[in-house]
C-alpha cells in the first residue's frame, strides 16, 4: 500500500506536460469555437484559454516554462511550412521594400516607445531604448497566421511580409547580442570586464555567424535536405517521411540557435527554404500541417499565459498608449 501511495504521489508531481497540454489544447477549443460563432478571429479564443490558465487569474494554473517550450516548437514548424512555399529568389525580389521597411519601421516604433516611456513616464534612457526595441518587433506567428487566413500569403503582398519579417529576424538577433556589451552605457547591470567583449567583436562575430549559417544552408543544405527526403520516401513509409520533416525542421532550427546564434523562427525558415528544392516539398507541407497547427495554437495560448488581467486596472493609460504605438504608429510606418 505504501509503494502504491508513493507510486502514485510521483505520477501526480511527473505530469505537468500532460496537464499543460490538456488544458491548453482543452480550453483553446473551446474558446477557439465560441471566438468563430462571434465572428472573430479563433486566435482570440486561443489567448484567452491561455490567460484562464495562466498565473494571473485563479484556479488552475498550468506550468508557463513548459507551455513556453512547446509554443517555440509551433513558431519553428510554421516557419518551417513558410519556408516550403517560399525560395531564395522570392526573398530577392522583394529585398528592395523589406530591408528599408523593416528598418524604418523598428526604427519609428522604438523612437516611439522610447519617447513614451522617457518622457511620459519618467524612465531613464537606457530603459526606455530597450522597452522600445521590444515594440519595435512584429509577432512572426501572428502575421503568418493572418495571411494565411486572408489566403494571401504567396501573393507579392504576402512574399514583402515574409521578407520583412526576415530581416526583422536577422535585425533581433543583432540586438539580443549587443544588450549584453552595451548594459553598462543602457544603465543595467553589467558583467566582469574580461567577460565583456570588444563591440566591434560582438558586431563582426554575430555577422560572421549568421552569414556561415546562411552559406551553409544554401550551398550543403541544399542538396543534402531534398537528398534525405528522397531516400525516405523510398522507403514507402509515411511515418518515416513525416518523422524525417519534422526531425529536419526542429534539429536545424535548434543547430542553428545553439551553434550559430540564429533565432529557431530563422534557422527553421531556411531549413524549409532549402527543402524546398526537393520534390516532395508539397509532401512535406502537407504532412507536417496537422502538427503545424497544432503547435502554432499552444503559442497563442503560452502568450495568453503571460498576460496579467490586473494590468488593465493598474495601468489602463500606459498600456492604450502601447496599443496606439502598435496598432497606429507601425502600421503608419509600415
Amino acid at each position: 500500500a505504501v509503494g502504491n501511495s508513493t507510486s502514485g504521489t510521483r505520477m501526480e508531481h511527473n505530469i505537468s506536460l500532460i496537464t499543460t497540454i490538456a488544458a491548453g489544447f482543452g480550453l483553446a477549443l473551446l474558446l477557439g469555437f465560441a471566438a468563430e460563432k462571434l465572428k472573430i478571429p479563433a486566435l482570440v479564443g486561443y489567448l484567452f484559454a491561455g490567460i484562464l490558465i495562466g498565473p494571473g487569474t485563479p484556479g488552475f494554473v498550468a506550468d508557463v516554462h513548459i507551455a513556453s517550450q512547446l509554443s517555440e516548437i509551433g513558431v519553428m514548424l510554421l516557419m518551417f511550412g513558410v519556408g516550403l512555399h517560399f525560395s531564395l529568389n522570392d526573398l530577392l525580389t522583394v529585398k528592395r521594400i523589406a530591408l528599408p521597411g523593416a528598418v524604418v519601421q523598428m526604427t519609428v516604433a522604438t523612437l516611439l516607445g522610447m519617447a513614451i516611456a522617457w518622457q511620459g513616464w519618467g524612465w531613464s534612457p537606457g530603459v526606455a531604448l530597450v522597452f522600445g526595441l521590444s515594440l519595435s518587433c512584429a509577432s512572426t506567428v501572428v502575421l503568418l497566421r493572418a495571411l494565411e487566413s486572408q489566403s494571401i500569403l504567396e501573393t507579392m503582398n504576402g512574399r514583402i511580409a515574409v521578407g520583412w519579417l526576415v530581416m526583422e529576424d536577422l535585425a533581433t538577433v543583432l540586438i539580443l547580442v549587443l544588450l549584453p556589451p552595451l548594459a553598462g552605457v543602457l544603465g543595467g547591470k553589467t558583467a566582469p570586464i574580461a567577460d565583456v567583449a570588444p563591440l566591434w567583436f560582438t558586431i563582426g562575430k554575430t555577422l560572421l555567424q549568421v552569414s556561415v549559417f546562411i552559406a551553409l544552408m544554401l550551398i550543403a543544405g541544399r542538396r543534402a535536405l531534398p537528398w534525405l527526403l528522397w531516400q525516405v520516401a523510398r522507403t514507402g513509409s509515411r511515418e518515416l517521411f513525416t518523422l524525417a520533416v519534422i526531425a529536419a525542421a526542429i534539429s536545424i532550427a535548434f543547430g542553428a540557435a545553439q551553434l550559430f546564434g540564429v533565432s529557431f523562427a530563422l534557422g527553421a525558415f531556411f531549413a524549409g527554404m532549402v527543402m524546398r528544392e526537393s520534390e516532395f516539398s508539397h509532401r512535406a507541407a502537407h504532412e507536417s500541417l496537422p502538427l503545424r497547427d497544432a503547435f502554432s495554437v499552444l503559442f497563442f495560448v503560452a502568450v495568453g499565459m503571460l498576460f496579467d488581467p490586473a494590468v488593465l486596472l493598474e495601468e489602463p493609460i500606459r498600456v492604450l498608449g502601447v496599443v496606439a504605438i502598435i496598432v497606429v504608429g507601425k502600421s503608419l510606418a509600415a
